[in-house]
This record gives structure tokens, C-alpha cells and sequence, in this order.
């Protein structure tokens, strides 16, 4: 766990603890006897739908109140059909909770028209770990290099179009000039089966953590080659994998990278919709926090091979009213690379053509 979520801890912990006693009296009257819904907008056995389960299990115990839970799938649109849910229809009194995407505010960002929610009114409750996602291909191919996407078709499985399986392969085409052959709209975890049918050659975006939990025969018969790995550091398992940000050759490409990889920091997060009142805001981010610490839940995440290495409630709040501040150019330039394809072209695009330059 890195030092400032250690420092945010510690800082809740104290508020919890200086928190008038009829305070948390009210919110364990609140949740006593009440059931607390987690909705997972990633596919059943996803390790959205696992890790969250898994989550609001252990942090029911460190509720005031100690509610009952039960979890629900919500799938569509690359995670856009149960976030505009959770924005727009769930309970706003603490009783739903919602585990959505990494990329759904990256898509804010950049495709305002396309959500219906707004990632800085979401209360944001935590993150279990600092994703590392990645590009693989199948061992059939002869593919184990990035570099050789440049000169070999890839046919590669994504999910919808909001997707991290979509974004990377689009944007490093229109960058890199890569080959990749875009086959969208896959549930995640059928694209694996369609790799090993032969209908596609790799898979655009899955977390590292979803090939430790749920192909581990894969890595230790070598049946995928990671190819590449996003992040905001490279994962101790993957040493000789590049990181996206390291392909950039050019400042340009470097901050479109860097923007791609904010997802990162989302990871798998747990939110609550806008408006909850504060003082049940606080008590699920306090849950969450002493989760991050159970021993038991630690354990059991252990068993499942789910990577912990938690961001906060509050680090993640901020990041959302950072992203939300990206500037215009940047914008500009990550949408067209997502839709410009091979006709990309930086120095048209940017207000100041230098950053386009090697």
C-alpha cells in the first residue's frame, strides 16, 4: 500500500473516531436490519462481479449496523448501462453501492454524450488495488512482441466500446500504427473461449489479476504472450513487458498515454451514487478502509489470487475533479486518435504542433 493511502487511513480512522456518538448511532440505526445491494456493471463471474462480492461480504462486518448484503449483475455498453443506473435510478440513502468500471470516467472525458452521469458527484468509497491491464495474445500466433503488431495482423477480442479491450488496441493503431483487427462487443470472459476457438488471436485489455484468478493453467502452460501492460508502474510479474506510456515517442503521445492509463488508479472501485448523506459516505469508506486491513478478507482474496493494493475514498474523489480538469488539447488529441485511425495526424490536430515532434 503506497504512503499517502496509508496517510489517508490513518486520517479516517481519526474522524471516525471524533465523530459525535449519536452520529454513528444514526447510521447503525439506519442500516440495522436493512440489506445493502452491491452492483457489479461487469459480467457474472467477472472478477468485477468476484472481487466486489467478496468486498461488501467483509465490509458489511465493519458497517454500523451490520446489514445483510446481496450483489447484482447490471452488464451493457462497456459498463455504461450500470453506471448511468447507479447516477440516475439506484437509492441515494447508502443502501446500493455500485463496482463499475476502470475506464467509465476516462469516458466522460472523452465522450461526454454518450453517459449520463457525472464522476464527480459519485461518492467514491474506494479501490482494492492499482490495476495493471493487459494486451496478450494467443501462443498460436508467434506474436510475443508489441513491436510486431506493426508488421502482423493481430484479430483481437474487445469488449463494448467504452471498454479498456477497445481503447488500447484503437489508439495504438492510430498512433504506433499497429495492426491490430478490432472484433468488439464480446462479454469478457467469452473472449477467451473464442481464443481458444480460433476467432480471434488475443485479447485487448483484461486485468492481470483476471489470468492469475481465473487462467492460471494459461500462464503455466504459456498460453498467452503478454504483450503489453498498463499501468502507472510495471507489475513485479511482468518485468520485460513495456508499460503504453513507454511506447510514446513523442511528448504528444506521451500525455495521451498518460490519459489512457488513468484507469489504472480507478482499478475496480466501489461508489455510491451522488446525494447519500455524509455521515453514511463516511461510515462505507471507513468500512472499506478497516476491509483493506481485515485479515480474514485479506485471506480470502488471497485465495482467489486478487491483487490488494488499495487507493482510498478520498485519493480517488480528487482524481475524479482532476480527470474531470483535463485540458481541452489533450482531449482533443486522445478523441482523435480514438477515431481518426490511420489518418491521425498530431501536428493538425494540436494548438501547439511542438509536442508532436520527436
Amino acid at each position: 500500500m503506497h504512503c499517502v493511502v496509508i496517510r489517508l487511513f490513518a486520517a479516517s480512522g481519526l474522524a471516525l473516531a471524533a465523530a459525535p456518538a449519536f452520529a454513528q448511532d444514526s447510521v447503525a440505526d439506519f442500516y440495522k436490519g436493512k440489506t445493502v445491494t452491491v452492483i457489479s456493471t461487469g459480467s457474472v463471474g467477472s472478477i468485477y462481479d468476484l472481487g466486489s462480492r467478496l468486498l461488501l461480504k467483509h465490509m458489511a462486518k465493519h458497517l454500523p449496523g451490520n446489514p445483510d448484503t446481496v450483489a447484482q449483475v447490471m452488464t451493457g455498453g462497456g459498463h455504461i448501462v450500470g453506471t448511468n443506473h447507479l447516477y440516475n435510478v439506484a437509492p441515494r440513502d447508502g443502501t446500493t453501492v455500485g463496482a463499475i468500471g476502470e475506464a467509465t470516467p476516462l469516458l466522460q472525458v472523452l465522450e461526454p454524450d454518450k453517459v449520463k452521469y457525472d464522476i464527480r458527484k459519485f461518492n467514491w468509497l474506494g479501490n482494492p488495488v492499482l490495476n495493471t491491464l493487459t494486451v496478450v495474445s494467443w501462443h498460436t500466433t508467434g506474436i510475443t512482441d508489441i513491436q510486431q503488431v506493426k508488421q502482423q495482423e493481430l484479430i483481437i477480442g474487445t469488449g463494448g466500446p467504452a471498454s479498456p479491450s477497445t481503447l488500447y488496441p484503437r489508439i495504438l493503431n492510430s498512433i504506433a500504427g499497429m495492426k491490430f483487427k478490432i472484433v468488439s462487443s464480446y462479454p469478457g470472459a467469452e473472449i477467451d473461449l473464442a481464443m481458444e476457438r480460433g476467432e480471434v488471436n488475443g485479447r485487448g485489455g483484461a486485468l492481470w489479476s483476471w489470468w492469475q484468478t481465473s487462467k492460471p493453467h494459461w500462464l503455466a502452460e504459456k498460453k498467452i504472450n503478454v504483450l503489453l501492460q498498463v499501468g502507472l508502474r510495471r507489475h513485479p510479474d511482468l518485468p520485460n513487458v513495456p508499460l503504453l506510456t513507454e511506447l510514446a515517442t513523442t511528448p504528444a503521445e506521451k500525455q495521451i498515454y498518460a490519459l489512457f492509463s488513468s484507469t489504472v488508479l480507478v482499478g475496480r472501485p466501489l461508489i455510491a451514487p451522488p446525494d447519500v448523506p455524509a455521515d453514511r459516505v463516511a461510515a462505507l469508506r471507513a468500512a472499506f478502509d478497516a476491509t483493506m486491513k481485515d485479515a480474514t478478507y485479506l485471506a480470502e482474496a488471497k485465495k482467489m489470487n486478487l491483487d490488494i493494493d488499495p487507493v482510498s475514498g478520498a485519493e480517488l474523489q480528487q482524481a475524479m475533479t482532476d480527470l474531470a480538469a483535463t485540458p481541452p488539447d489533450v482531449i482533443e488529441l486522445a478523441k482523435a486518435a480514438q477515431t481518426k485511425g490511420a489518418i491521425f495526424n498530431c501536428k493538425e490536430i494540436a494548438k501547439n504542433p511542438q509536442i508532436c515532434e520527436n
